[in-house]
């Protein structure tokens, strides 16, 4: 008899998400205080606490204040005037001004202009006509007259402020044009006469010109590692990458990787460290620079990312306007969240492309951390994950042992630690490589991420599986019988990995009878099925690919665990592995904001370990169960987080850097940390 034990209740879902809304930024009855007025300005406190253009100390210098009953202003350090940004009774403000105080400051202190160069609220010119249309900011060169940057800060729609930025700089005569929402920015640059716009990265200080932008020098330790690569990939899109009538996925992964190669040279080699993937004066000279030295040389140091006769597939002029946007970051000792940005940018690229096609989806994260923590892998422990996608498990686990069981190490000890027991494969050779992206940005030094079929043996014999037989051919696993061993040794079919972590894709149906005939369910009463589901044949795979006595965590859809057509699968996980845990995923885990698709099916994860060699499988043991209440995710697919007062604030542009301490707003850790506890008291041998 199988004793089930729930651990964590389930609650009812209209009572969860009505306690989601009633959470929805509720204004304090207490006495609100600048920052608590900031949050209201902005409605979404995610973006005041993701002001990343501004410093600390610019984001203190804008002080509101209580002039009239709950009407609630700033002095403006241009026109001397107090001027409103926020009514608390009809909860209504300008966002707008706020920001452009910051821009204010940071011209005058940062770049150093003065206040008789700049107007604000300027009304803009076309041709004889006047119109109600005014320039946030308008800086104006030395002669006080001659309109020089156009500052667009109300437009929250960057393609829209594009378009108007345009307009300004014909209708002004202006040089450059910023957008800025605070988080985001991009600047326009016409040199005159020249009627093309391109792109730039900064604006010029009073001591400068735009020339002197192109000449200026930047080393690998003046790099920013904080960033925003979906924003920056989507402006790629709009500005260049859409109307080039190229591979958008192809082009930004070329860039990516030039960038890289850069960073590696300019780190470890060149003398002052100086960095080459830049924006020069001349188109020509950026595509001979980023293409003909950068791009080719990171084909030579990693070798099976593209073929040796690529490259970048850009005009110099359209490379001209992307390398701006990526040229001021640092990719190379990125943080976890900026992983997690990056992470999500390759997500949003190749969303049309491989993933709602064959049924596959990006892991959240949150979901990872919980599985590994649950595992709980060692660092002389082997794992794999057989469809690996962009190597979430991988990456985590990676920092799952960094952090607990090498944190003294030295880099190259973890290094050599990712390089011998961390395994991926699969077969979409996008996903493999984004993969090899990630864990390469991450610090692992090189992989053993391969591209091949996991569910088909035949995909494992030939000239161009020889790289992923050698490094796996010591997990092979060993029969007594000759002709099993030999058959193993040609299909890698059954391997001796300590653990396995995978979400395989669900959609599909595989009628390969090639293919079929190598899995036991496939086959039914002594004949072969015409049709098998996908993930059905990658659980039989999983449990192959682990040795007796190893741990898995798998993602499946809610069927398998409650359909009465699936009882057959269940029998036959009782009859090969101890179920160690079954946790429910909510309902939003794995949607995604617009434009990326994602999936609305219910999920769970099965945890379990298989038995032992020769040991008689129990018929009578207690399972861990939850169900997780709070994936951390809205309705639209939006992250949610609750910060120190326990407001709840929504990200709307990915992982952000937060001012405070922000906390992703779900229940899955506090699932892990249950799990703990029960392990300990089950006295898993992994777990003591």
């Amino acid at each position: 008899m199988l004793l089930v034990k729930p651990i964590l209740p389930v609650s009812r879902k209209g009572d969860y998400y009505k306690a989601m809304n009633d959470a929805n930024y509720d204004i304090p009855k207490e006495k609100i205080v600048t920052d608590e007025i900031l949050d209201l300005v902005f409605k979404d406190a995610s973006i005041k606490h993701g002001l990343r253009e501004f410093s600390s100390e610019i984001l203190r210098r804008v002080n509101p204040f209580e002039k009239e009953n709950d009407r609630f202003y700033v002095r403006c350090l241009k026109r001397s005037k107090d001027i409103f940004i926020y009514d608390k009774n009809k909860k209504v403000g300008r966002p707008e001004e706020v920001i452009r105080q910051f821009w204010l400051i940071k011209l005058t202190q940062e770049y150093q202009y003065p206040l008789d160069r700049i107007e604000v609220e300027k009304s803009v010119q076309f041709g004889r006509e006047i119109r109600k249309k005014a320039a946030d900011i308008v800086l104006y060169k030395e002669d006080k007259i001659t309109p020089y940057i156009v500052f667009e800060l109300k437009q929250p729609n960057a393609k829209k402020a594009e378009e108007q930025l345009k307009t300004y700089l014909s209708a002004e005569g202006a040089e450059g044009g910023v957008w800025s929402n605070g988080i985001q920015k991009f600047i326009l640059y016409r040199p005159w006469p020249k009627e093309y716009t391109t792109a730039l990265s900064d604006i010029p200080n009073a001591n400068q010109t735009w020339d002197d932008l192109f000449e200026e020098k930047r080393t690998y330790d003046e790099l920013k590692d904080k960033f925003d690569l979906s924003f920056i990939v989507s402006r790629l899109e709009e500005m260049v990458l859409a109307q080039a009538g190229v591979n958008v996925f192809e082009e930004v992964f070329k860039l990516i990787y030039a960038k890289l190669y850069d960073e590696d040279q300019a780190k470890n080699i060149r003398p002052e460290k100086e960095v080459h993937f830049r924006q020069y004066k001349e188109p020509k000279k950026t595509y001979a620079v980023v293409n003909d030295e950068l791009f080719k040389g990171a084909i030579k140091e990693w070798e099976d990312i593209f073929n040796h006769l690529s490259k970048i597939d850009l005009t110099p002029e359209q490379l001209q306007i992307c390398v701006p946007f990526l040229e001021k970051f640092k990719f190379f000792g990125s943080g976890r969240e900026e992983l997690e940005i990056i992470d999500r940018a390759f997500e949003h690229l190749i969303a049309e492309v491989s993933k709602g096609q064959k049924g596959q989806y990006f892991t959240p994260r949150n979901v990872i951390k919980m599985c590994v923590k649950m595992l709980n892998p060692k660092r002389d422990e082997y794992i794999v994950d057989p469809a690996c996608g962009s190597g979430g498990f991988l990456l985590h686990t990676m920092y799952w042992i960094w952090d607990n069981q090498l944190k003294s190490a030295s880099l190259e000890a973890k290094r050599r630690y990712a390089n011998r027991y961390l395994y991926g494969i699969d077969f979409d050779d996008n996903m493999r490589r984004i993969s090899q992206a990630l864990m390469l940005i991450a610090g692992d030094g090189r992989h053993n991420i391969f591209k091949r079929n996991s569910l088909d043996g035949r995909d494992w014999i030939g000239e161009q599986a020889e790289e992923a037989r050698t490094s796996l051919k010591s997990l092979l696993r060993h029969f007594e019988n000759p002709k099993e061993n030999e058959g193993n040794r040609r299909a890698y079919r059954y391997l001796d990995f300590d653990i396995l972590m995978t979400n395989p894709p669900f959609a599909g149906e595989i009628t390969d009878s090639g293919l079929l005939r190598q899995y036991e369910f496939a086959k039914k009463n002594g004949k072969l099925k015409e049709k098998v589901e996908r993930h059905l044949l990658f659980i039989e795979r999983s449990l192959d690919a682990l040795r007796p006595g190893g741990r898995m965590a798998i993602v499946l859809p809610q069927g398998v665990f409650n359909n009465t057509t699936m009882e057959w699968l269940r029998l036959w996980f009782f009859e090969k592995a101890r179920i160690l845990a079954v946790i429910g995923l909510e309902g939003n885990t794995f949607k995604l904001p617009p434009p990326a698709k994602g999936t609305g099916t219910r999920t769970s994860v099965l945890f379990l370990q298989k038995w032992a060699a020769n040991q008689k499988p129990l018929e009578d043991y207690p399972i861990f169960m939850a169900v997780s209440k709070k994936s951390g995710k809205d309705n639209s697919g939006e992250y949610i987080y609750i910060n120190d007062a326990g407001r709840r604030v929504t990200a709307k542009n990915g992982i952000f850097e937060a001012q405070e301490n922000l906390k992703l707003d779900d229940d899955l850790d506090k699932i892990a940390e249950e799990f703990k506890k029960f392990a300990r008291k089950e006295k898993f041998v992994w777990w003591k």
